[in-house]
């Protein structure tokens, strides 16, 4: 499904998104790779241990991408001029290696753009669930939306 232009979103709209992903050991130490964060409670078993947790943890900045990214294909694929911000980030629950995210993302405000004509302003709650229903991770994000063509 392709993306919604700004007149398509409702406010309180909600989107309850299919696509799922079991989080893999290999996506939490790539993600940490890539972005050069060395922290031992996401890398080191050991170090994992002898946290309240007992093991390592998901790099909470790769659950927020995960959450926002499966909301992409049903919101903003191919309609969005991009991000303008992100705000109220919340990790509710740590993720580990083998939980199954789900996203739910929720329209929360809508507004005309004041400098450009063609776009107006979508502001996104994404939420992130585990696969036993508890929310992991939240956020509110603003979105510049492309008007659909005249």
């Amino acid at each position: 499904m392709a993306g919604l232009y700004y007149e398509q979103f409702k406010i309180d709209m909600e989107f309850k998104h299919s696509l799922t992903r079991t989080v893999t050991e290999m996506d939490n130490i790539m993600f940490c790779a890539m972005t050069h964060n060395p922290q031992p409670l996401h890398l080191d078993e050991e170090f994992g241990k002898k946290t309240e947790y007992g093991k390592r943890i998901v790099n909470s900045l790769f659950t927020l991408g995960l959450v926002i990214g499966v909301s992409v294909g049903e919101t903003t694929l191919g309609t969005t001029l991009g991000n303008l911000g992100m705000t109220d980030v919340r990790f509710v629950k740590p993720v580990f290696h083998g939980d199954t995210i789900r996203a739910m993302t929720r329209v929360k405000e809508m507004r005309e753009s004041k400098s450009r004509p063609n776009a107006g302003l979508v502001t996104f709650e994404h939420f992130g669930f585990n696969q036993r229903d508890e929310e992991v991770a939240y956020c509110v994000r603003t979105g510049l939306m492309m008007k659909q063509p005249s």
